[in-house]
């Protein structure tokens, strides 16, 4: 983050566990969802309607937000993939 001059607003520790409806609040707002579960990424053009499987592609296995997750503009970042992040921080 720091290569790139990107401030950082708020940092949620691990022990506060974000659940579903706290994903579907980060939603609020945005045009795109990236999902990176291992090396697939998924991308969601999002409307006025957030669909449920959009939301529970946020989750992990405990049904808790998968980390890390980073609002860039009005794309919201879930889970981590190095290229995902490129296209979106350059």
């Amino acid at each position: 983050m720091e290569a790139n001059s990107i401030e950082i607003e708020e940092t949620i520790p691990a022990s506060r566990k974000l659940q579903k409806e706290d994903a579907r609040k980060l939603l609020k707002g945005a045009r795109r969802l990236i999902v990176a579960k291992g090396r697939k990424v998924t991308e969601y053009e999002l409307g006025t309607r957030i669909a449920g499987a959009t939301v529970d592609a946020m989750l992990g296995p405990t049904g808790n937000l998968r980390a890390p997750t980073a609002i860039v503009g009005s794309t919201v970042l879930v889970g981590f993939n190095e290229d995902a992040y490129g296209e979106v921080l350059t």
